[in-house]
């Protein structure tokens, strides 16, 4: 076996010798096939340079469907090898160009691969290829047909002794002319064909010679056309051009692209009509089959999703009265099926969902569609869809629960669903399968295998939840945020010891965002991380203020500042260089510095997570585990954790805000700081909101406190003020 061919230029010689090899055969030419081959090289650079582009151009495999046509490849036959050569061979001789493709195109829906991307490219380079022969053979015909009614009018008009001669010309242009043409007289009765025509029609002169045209009727013909014949006849239409089927002898379709002049006499008067026809039956069933793969999905063969939002599309524009019902349908744990079993174990599991799911949608007005990966729709029209989407989403549901069986394995298929059901007119197709797709995460979260029916004010807080994350990194660029601070008072003599740094979010059109809406935001988006390095380097310049302006007024020394770390920050490698770096900028002793962590953040943390946070604290920054009591950790586990202080969740000490307090919570915050002091740690608690609270919290032992008792989160001007009234 001979070897491949090394560089691209050597590849693309061997498209073209292949090219050649299929077109020569059926092609009117003079030239010898490696002079022929010669003459499609540059042809098939131009495919590959189509293949290549960053944005697809369609004009480039126009130009090689028209430079056939010009080449003499004028054989419908000719551009069905070629389609076959370009489907065969293009991706496989001219694809080393393929990652720059990809650049251009990134994140497509599905998540396929660049070699699935140049297989969709291929395809509508196929579909540009018919389209530029096509339209170059027509503009041959037209010639054609110009040609034939000049050489009809010549033979016409011609003075006597120039008849023969004109009718010779005639004659041989109508026999030797490579498209159909007939000459019928007024009344429709047929009275000369050519070969082409006869061998349109299975080779049997006999069969149209003195046939009637009116015989030739099509269930596709539409009322039209036969209007239009009838104006030519009366002489008021001199020629008209329409797509038009006929039945051949044999009870086979042929489609043709006809049209038809009269001619009259040296008077002007109407005597015969003439036909021509080009065949494009072959042509026709080439974008038919083109059409059904760019509207339907490879694997499954159901639409995909340029077909489903055609009817979506028409179905929401449906006039008044119209409804629809729309099932959105992704699978639970597939990516599982496709880590453990393999993407060709996952496929034929898609094979099988298609199968019940497309069982599931039989009545009028529905159809199942795949828009990618395990992503499935059913859509339902009809005056009662209110109903028949539910009962086509408990179809769906039970079609899925018998397991599937792969490579000898039974799977339990579970599907999250989102119903979307409602007036046609009312939204846009996307705004529907926005509110589908939102529909079924809702399901999903809620633990999935089950469907739920669209909340526009579900829909309206997951808008504004993605709005949010999209905007948070913006947010940070502008400066949105802004820090308050709430005062640590000292329960022993109520001197403000410190302040929590509470981040805020002042946002442009929904004003000032609480830290519970956006901090999960910003883990889930990785932003976190700068924004809390932001945090901790304002919460420290300004405790340096704080320092610097009360100088030595404060006996019980600087006021420290509290800031909370994210179990991202946590993991993160520069927590530790980065928080040394800001202390040093900004001149501030650690002792000054308070990390809080939640407790359910170090819950089985292992020695390597602990390790920052025990170098940070053997500095001097206090290291405060915050929400205690409302993890499982194992109290044992304090004696290991590099922690100071223990921040007492606010749940337990609720039953203090009035008295008598619960007597349930006070021995077990009495227990709690009983255990903190025996291991030399200081408790805080937080939410204090009435004095006895604080008196029983004091009579507790408990150290430091905060909550809206001594004052809100505010500006850090009024934490300074606060801490000098207390120093006098």
């Amino acid at each position: 076996m001979s070897a491949e061919p090394d560089g691209p230029e050597d590849r693309l010689r061997r498209f073209a010798t292949i090219w050649s090899r299929a077109l020569y055969p059926v092609t009117a030419t003079s030239l010898t096939r490696p002079e022929f081959e010669r003459q499609l090289l540059p042809l098939a650079r131009q495919l590959r340079q189509a293949l290549a582009e960053r944005a697809f151009r369609a004009a480039d495999g126009e130009d090689v469907g028209a430079a056939l046509v010009a080449t003499h490849c004028t054989e419908p036959e000719a551009l069905s090898r070629t389609l076959d050569v370009v489907d065969a061979y293009l991706v496989l001789y001219c694809g080393e160009v393929a990652p720059e493709v990809m650049d251009a195109e990134p994140g497509r829906a599905g998540g396929i691969g660049w070699r699935e991307e140049l297989r969709a490219r291929c395809s509508r380079i196929q579909h540009a290829v018919a389209a530029g022969f096509a339209r170059a053979l027509r503009e041959r015909t037209l010639a054609e047909q110009e040609a034939i009614s000049r050489a009809a009018l010549d033979a016409r008009g011609t003075v006597a002794e120039a008849l023969h001669a004109s009718e010779a010309r005639f004659r041989a242009v109508f026999h030797g002319a490579a498209i159909g043409i007939g000459i019928a007289d007024l009344q429709g009765t047929v009275l000369e064909v050519n070969d082409a025509l006869v061998r349109m029609f299975g080779g049997l002169e006999h069969q149209l010679r003195g046939r009637n045209v009116a015989e030739w009727t099509h269930p596709d013909d539409s009322p039209h056309l036969w209007k239009l014949y009838e104006e030519l006849v009366r002489g008021d239409r001199e020629h008209y051009r329409v797509e038009k089927a006929f039945y051949r002898p044999d009870g086979t379709v042929l489609w043709t692209n006809l049209t038809v002049s009269l001619l009259r006499d040296a008077d002007g008067v109407p005597q015969y009509q003439l036909a021509l026809m080009e065949d494009t039956t072959e042509r026709r069933l080439l974008n038919l089959r083109l059409r059904y793969e760019a509207t339907h999905d490879a694997l499954t063969g159901l639409p995909n999703r340029t077909l489903f939002f055609e009817r979506l599309e028409k179905a929401l524009s449906a006039g008044e009265g119209a409804r629809f019902g729309l099932c959105y349908l992704d699978l639970d744990g597939f990516k599982t099926v496709n880590d453990s079993l393999g993407h060709a174990a996952g496929d034929r599991l898609l094979v099988e969902v298609a199968d019940r799911l497309q069982s599931c949608a039989t009545a009028p007005g529905e159809m199942v569609a795949r828009l990618g990966g395990d992503e499935f729709v059913a859509l339902t029209t009809g005056p009662d869809t209110e109903r028949e989407v539910d009962e086509l989403a408990g179809r769906i549901m039970h079609a899925l629960a018998t397991p599937i069986r792969v490579e000898g394995r039974e799977l339990t298929v579970r599907g999250s669903i989102g119903i979307v059901e409602g007036p046609a007119a009312e939204r846009g197709a996307a705004e529907v399968l926005r509110s589908a797709d939102i529909t079924m995460y809702r399901a999903k979260h809620a633990g999935g295998n089950r469907y739920e029916l669209a909340d526009p004010e579900a829909d309206a807080r997951a808008i504004t939840r993605h709005g949010l994350t999209t905007a948070l990194p913006v947010a940070l660029e502008r400066g949105e945020f802004f820090i308050e601070y709430q005062p640590l008072v000292h329960l022993g003599d109520g001197s403000v010891r410190g302040a929590e740094a509470l981040v805020r979010w002042l946002h442009p059109q929904h004003g000032v965002i609480s830290p519970d809406r956006f901090i999960p935001l910003a883990e889930h988006t990785g932003l976190i991380v700068p924004l809390g390095r932001w945090v901790l380097e304002e919460s420290v310049r300004q405790a340096r203020t704080w320092e610097a302006v009360s100088g030595a007024d404060q006996a019980a020394g600087p006021l420290r500042v509290n800031v909370n770390l994210s179990p991202c920050q946590l993991t993160h490698p520069g927590l530790v260089s980065d928080t040394v770096e800001i202390l040093e900028r900004a001149g501030l002793a650690p002792g000054a510095l308070c990390l809080e962590v939640t407790e359910s953040a170090l819950i089985g943390a292992d020695d390597d997570l602990l390790k920052p946070l025990r170098r940070l604290a053997e500095m001097g920054v206090d290291i405060a585990l915050d929400d205690f009591g409302t993890g499982y950790s194992n109290l044992a586990n304090l004696r290991r954790l590099p922690v100071s202080i223990l921040k007492l969740d606010r749940a337990f000490t609720q039953g203090m805000q009035h008295f008598p307090a619960d007597p349930v919570d006070l021995k077990i915050v009495e227990g709690i700081v009983a255990l903190a002091h025996s291991l030399d740690l200081a408790v805080t608690v937080e939410g204090v909101e009435t004095g006895a609270q604080a008196d029983q919290l004091r009579e507790l032992g408990c150290d430091t406190a905060q909550g809206w008792y001594y004052a809100r989160p505010g500006p850090p001007d009024r934490l300074h003020e606060l801490a000098l009234a207390d120093a006098r």
